[in-house]
């Protein structure tokens, strides 16, 4: 399974580039298409990963000002 996610910017927030950076250093890898990240779980997780996962995002973009959205699901969606 894998944990998609898309980022709303704010003018008056972070850099993309450190959101990028803080995104990737918990594992998100940047891609292309309908979502801007994918996390690859190389396996099906349970609820509560998923949710400590959503709660490591949000806590790591904290007070940058930018808005994300976590989907998880099996299809590929590159």
């Amino acid at each position: 399974m894998k944990s998609y996610m898309k980022i709303w910017f704010n003018s008056e927030g972070a850099l993309p580039s450190d959101v990028n950076s803080r995104l990737m250093s918990l594992g998100f890898e940047p891609i292309q298409g309908d979502y801007d990240y994918v996390y690859d779980w190389k396996r099906e997780p349970k609820i509560e990963e998923i949710l400590a996962l959503a709660d490591k995002v949000h806590l790591t973009l904290k007070g940058m000002k930018v808005l994300f959205k976590l989907k998880t699901d099996e299809i590929d969606m590159k």
